[in-house]
């Protein structure tokens, strides 16, 4: 048996973190791998199917008002009269909140005459680890335990309590499920409703929803509704995103995506932050703070932490991930790039206007990160950042692009690591004088940083630029030997604004994002059209990713290259169009030129944090250059 991840592109979900549900269009769960409703990384029912009179109803609609939340609409025909013009309709509300799900069915009637009928709710229980349905394993049948309560039923598994209620209502009950029954008499011309609630607890979970409002500043007036519609869908996507850490209660920040990252990813909650400051710096002071609070202390080679290191990936419980030989621990640490991110974002949020003491209190954190990247993301001394998983079953890539086969040659082979990005020297440029500024700043010494970073780049200069045919470009990465990987790919754009480049390299950069190889007018390609390995649906290896777009839009406008910078955004724009303005996590290559919309990356995470934010970078780009004109 094969195992497969299950795909995504067409199932329907409603999420307030850290509960999710996902279904067909009609709203019935179970018919499709992904299918469920999942709470902090277990799947707790995985069918769900309703019957009117014994029969499926047929589903002509599904919306939704807002991430939390959606209605299905469905034809009940079997009850109707032999017109033309549907006359019974099943509407259902269903609607998601953190730890709770909860359902309203509706028989509407046109009809003159009543109709008593049954209406069933049949479901199964199942308490899957989130990273099994992940890889589309076997999974192991959980040991439940099953009890009753008032007006409803209690399911207990792992650090689980799941219960079932509903009034007026019959319940069957078993370990593997329920059936619940309902006798429903619609009046003439009138309309009768059932409810019922799923509530869900985990002992041991090591995040939860965010209460309170969202701490971000409403959206100012947007020219192009396009990109109102996307920046609107963004914050709604980003609200029910919103989580705590149980290790620092109080704190909130963006867990990185549905369905499968439902927690805390330093790199991605930090971009989000960053991504999000044109409308305040709470949600960035926040997420500064909670990553603060887990920074490495210690060498611990099976974690990955390091002294100053700000982790990765935030789980209740390890991750194994079946035939990859990858087993991260629920605290994991292997990120190259998250840390001299994390220093990036506290100096934008200072700009941006962090209350001044909030900034001071993290000048140790900030003094750790900045060693960290002297001391031990440059492990072999040689002044450049590189990585390489030291245990065997951590992830052999930590970058951004941290799929297996995102480090490749031109010709497609695969680079062998240690692994020096060319964006990560960018990040810690720029976060050693941003740290240099804050120190100063504050009344201490950031001399010895800014010549850290002068080396830095002066290393970079004379390593990472590949002469070709049409002209120079940075290098992807350098390999265990110092080469130069020299694939042209999305990476280059993250350079720009950081500092690290020479004069006149920025226009290279920009030339080389807009050139039809790399741009495929629905945003950038991770990797050339014309590299050997390149394939529209391969992950980094030819997909297009919002947030890198996005990325790549902000450079270009900090260096003064707005046409490029345009170029971009009308891309992804048109995207957002296809996409309903929720933009997923990634989509395929193919160009605009070979296709009228972009095509689904069918098992893409939606929402995901970084890529809704990037509808607020775009506007923050937009009006900028709007100003400078």
């Amino acid at each position: 048996m094969i195992n497969r991840q299950p795909l995504l592109h067409d199932a329907v979900l409603a999420i307030c973190a850290p509960t999710q549900t996902w279904s067909a269009a009609d709203g019935e769960i179970g018919e499709q791998p992904i299918h469920g409703v999942y709470h902090s990384d277990i799947r707790v029912l995985s069918r769900l199917s309703v019957r009117v009179g014994g029969r499926r109803a047929e589903g002509i609609s599904h919306s939704s008002p807002d991430a939390t939340t959606v209605r299905f609409v469905s034809l009940l025909r079997d009850l109707d009269d032999d017109s033309a013009d549907p006359k019974v309709r099943l509407d259902t509300v269903r609607r998601v909140t953190a730890g709770r799900l909860s359902e309203t069915l509706t028989i509407s009637s046109a009809l003159p005459e009543p109709i008593a009928i049954e209406l069933t709710a049949s479901l199964d229980v199942d308490f899957s680890p989130m990273h099994l349905v992940k890889a589309g394993a076997p999974v192991p049948a959980a040991e439940v335990t099953v009890s009753r309560v008032p007006e409803g039923v209690r399911w207990r598994a792992h650090s689980l309590t799941a219960t079932i209620e509903a009034s007026g209502c019959a319940i069957e009950a078993e370990r593997s499920g329920a059936l619940l029954r309902w006798s429903v008499t619609v009046p003439p011309g009138g309309s009768a409703g059932v409810a019922w609630t799923l509530t869900m607890t985990d002992g041991q979970a090591a995040v939860a929803g965010a209460p309170g409002a969202p701490p971000w500043d409403g959206l100012p007036d947007i020219a192009d509704p396009r990109l109102a519609r996307w920046a609107r869908a963004a914050l709604d996507d980003l609200s029910a995103l919103r989580m705590t850490a149980q290790r620092v209660p109080g704190e909130s920040f963006v867990a990185a995506g549905a369905p499968w990252f439902f927690t805390l990813f330093g790199r991605d909650s930090i971009w989000a932050a960053r991504f999000l400051l044109p409308l305040g710096t709470g949600l960035a002071a926040s997420t500064l703070r909670v990553l603060a609070a887990l920074q490495g202390t210690r060498a611990v080679a099976e974690t990955a932490e390091q002294p100053g290191k700000i982790m990765h990936e935030l789980r209740s419980v390890g991750t194994e991930i079946p035939g990859e030989a990858v087993r991260l621990p629920p605290l994991y640490y292997g990120t190259i790039d998250a840390t001299p991110l994390w220093v990036c974002l506290l100096h934008d949020a200072w700009r941006a206007g962090m209350p001044e003491a909030e900034v001071e209190s993290l000048l140790p954190n900030l003094e750790a990160a900045l060693c960290w990247m002297r001391d031990y993301g440059d492990s072999d001394g040689d002044g450049l950042l590189e990585y390489i998983d030291a245990t065997g079953h951590g992830l052999a890539n930590q970058g951004w692009k941290d799929s297996g086969d995102s480090i490749q040659w031109r010709d497609g082979t695969l680079a062998e690591g240690p692994i020096a990005l060319c964006e990560v020297q960018g990040y810690a440029y720029e976060a050693a004088i941003g740290g240099a500024e804050l120190l100063e700043h504050f009344g201490h010494d950031g001399g010895a940083w800014r010549s850290w970073a002068a080396a830095l780049a002066d290393r970079f200069a004379e390593s990472f630029w590949v002469d070709s045919p049409r002209g120079r470009y940075p290098a992807i990465a350098l390999d265990a030997r110092k080469r130069r990987v020299d694939a042209v790919t999305s990476n280059m754009g993250h350079l720009l604004g950081t500092g690290i480049l020479r004069p006149g390299e920025s226009a290279l950069i920009a030339q080389r994002l807009v050139s039809p190889a790399l741009n495929s007018g629905y945003g950038l390609r991770t990797l050339s059209a014309d590299a050997a390995g390149y394939w529209p649906l391969s992950y980094h290896g030819g997909a297009v990713w919002t947030h890198d777009t996005a990325i790549a839009i902000l450079g270009l406008s900090h260096e003064g290259h707005h046409a490029e910078a345009a170029q971009l955004v009308e891309g992804l724009l048109a995207a957002a169009s296809a996409f309903g303005y929720r933009m997923p996590e990634l989509y395929s290559g193919e160009g605009a030129a070979e296709v009228s919309a972009p095509v689904p990356y069918p098992a893409a995470c939606r929402p995901q944090a970084w890529s809704a934010a990037a509808a607020i970078a775009v506007l923050g780009a937009v009006q900028g250059d709007v100003a400078r004109r």
